[in-house]
């Protein structure tokens, strides 16, 4: 049977503030798309029969393994007016950390149902410009921070349409070696 999954950041740290300000902007929008998400930064999203979960959970291992563990800060709000989404943007310096970990992953996988290539924590999806005005004048300013030393595995669950942890892939901090080329004379 096929299901669908999601490659992400995460971390419990941001869950309680980030709650709290998805709630805070239901209580002046009403519903939106996202307001029950928990935090989390998207890597990637695919769909794939479950016997391949196995080999994805090896390969996302392997991936996490070269990695070393690095502190991630997020300092402003941001919207992409384009689809509507609200969201609190990391510094610089993080994203040089996260969007290689984010390409590496993309490549690892062959077809990707949705990936992301601008690491950034989604307050709100798909808002009218209306409502995006309101969460801008609502959200001002933000200081979070987390220690990113994973990536995650989510499973979607269909009927509450939402994703949940599944697994966890701990950075091992061992670079791949370099290929040097050789020579014999």
């Amino acid at each position: 049977m096929e299901k669908t999954y999601s490659v992400v950041f995460y971390s419990k740290d941001l869950v309680e503030p980030v709650k709290k300000m998805k709630n805070f902007l239901r209580s002046k929008i009403d519903w939106y798309n996202s307001c029950n998400s928990e935090a989390h930064i998207t890597i990637c999203e695919f769909t794939i029969e479950e016997s391949q979960l196995d080999s994805i959970k090896q390969k996302l291992s392997k991936i996490a393994d070269t990695f070393t563990p690095f502190e991630v800060y997020l300092d402003h709000f941001d919207s992409f007016p384009t689809n509507g989404a609200f969201f609190i943007g990391l510094t610089e310096e993080s994203k040089k950390h996260l969007v290689p970990i984010m390409k590496k992953t993309h490549e690892t996988f062959k077809s990707l149902k949705h990936k992301s290539d601008n690491p950034h924590l989604s307050i709100g999806r798909r808002l009218t410009p209306e409502n995006l005005k309101i969460a801008s004048e609502l959200f001002t300013s933000v200081n979070l921070n987390f220690l990113c030393n994973e990536i995650v595995l989510r499973e979607f669950d269909p009927a509450v349409k939402q994703f949940f942890v599944m697994d966890a892939f701990p950075f091992g901090s061992n670079p791949e070696p370099e290929f040097v080329q050789g020579s014999l004379f």
